[in-house]
């Protein structure tokens, strides 16, 4: 897992069509260890309505040029708690935006999958996570949904929600694994601003 605008379409998801790639539809993604990739993201008010409907499609355009499957705000450097996502964006796009997402309930059972992050390129490792979610949002027309997942959506957003309360998923791993990934991270993110 490395998640033109109109009106979202209707469904019980909140979902909206996956915007049009253009230069100027992407947005720059923050790489660990920008330090706004720690805040936690403030909840979205009822006037931030516009600036959210103008940056979900730019989100969306730049997961997918990523390529990823979920982003979250802080990523791209807002701090609002606003997720987009799409687990299967090559064989059937279905792109979703959260936002104000919440997790209502989890399962106990457990599922460890292998995860990387956008803010982490290249880098991966096995994370536990509670394997059923069910989360409470809003969609972008300000309606609530409700959606539970298991498997890689739970995965997904689980991770999603992480990045707007400052965590990462290395966060889940020892200090002795966390540092090797970060470590790994600064020498190649330095070899690619040499290169």
């Amino acid at each position: 897992m490395a998640c033109g605008f109109g009106v979202a379409r209707g469904g019980a998801r909140g979902y909206m069509p996956a915007p049009a790639m253009t230069e100027n539809s992407t947005l720059p993604i923050l790489f660990v260890p920008d330090k706004r990739l720690r805040l936690k993201a403030r909840p979205i008010g009822h006037a931030d309505g516009d600036m959210v409907r103008a940056l979900a499609p730019k989100m969306l355009a730049t997961m997918y040029a990523a390529p990823g499957i979920g982003l979250a705000a802080p990523q791209i450097g807002e701090g609002l708690r606003l997720v987009v996502l799409d687990i299967q964006p090559k064989e059937k796009p279905d792109p979703m935006v959260l936002v104000n997402p919440e997790i209502i309930a989890e399962s106990h059972e457990v599922a460890t999958r292998e995860e990387g992050c956008l803010s982490l390129p290249g880098q991966y490792a096995d994370v536990t996570r509670p394997a059923r979610v069910k989360l409470r949002y809003l969609d972008l027309t300000g309606a609530k949904r409700e959606i539970e997942g298991d498997g890689l959506l739970s995965a997904c957003l689980q991770h999603e929600i992480d990045h707007l309360d400052g965590v990462l998923f290395v966060d889940y791993l020892s200090a002795l694994k966390r540092n090797m990934i970060l470590r790994k991270l600064a020498k190649d993110l330095k070899s690619q601003q040499r290169g």
